[in-house]
């Protein structure tokens, strides 16, 4: 991948059900027709914690508290142009969901159904970092 990339951040957001199984949280976005994590571009100045922190909100209506760090997804965006997304897996600490126009619906799915959900390779990817991430906190 050539040229400067479009640097974003975003999580893989988590709770636990109440018989205490992990869920994680996907989103659906129409103007892609995808299921992919909830993310987004970082704003003039703005860290990628933040943006994290603030993509989650404005996507799923959670609050979160950011954990480990996840593998950095490298790859083209829609438009052909490099994209890297800085990831955490993250506990939601609360919210609620309000169907919006860049996202329409908020799943909360075990581990196995989210791997099968999501479009792109690179979310599924996450999926292993991030409950290796979620035991050491479970522990």
């Amino acid at each position: 991948m050539t040229g400067t990339p479009v640097r974003a951040a975003g999580c893989v957001l988590w709770r636990r059900s109440p018989t205490g199984a992990v869920e994680l949280a996907l989103v659906y976005r129409p103007k892609w027709s995808d299921w992919s994590w909830p993310k987004g571009k970082l704003k003039r100045g703005e860290s990628a914690e933040a943006a994290a922190l603030r993509e989650v909100e404005e996507e799923t209506g959670h609050t979160c508290r950011l954990g480990t760090g996840l593998p950095t997804a490298r790859y083209l965006d829609h438009a052909g142009r490099p994209k890297e997304v800085t990831y955490w897996a993250a506990e939601s600490t609360g919210g609620s969901f309000t169907p919006n126009a860049e996202v329409t619906t908020l799943l909360w799915l075990p581990p196995a159904e989210a791997r099968d959900r999501l479009t792109y390779p690179h979310d599924r990817d996450l999926i292993p970092p991030a409950l290796a991430a979620i035991a050491r906190v479970s522990r």
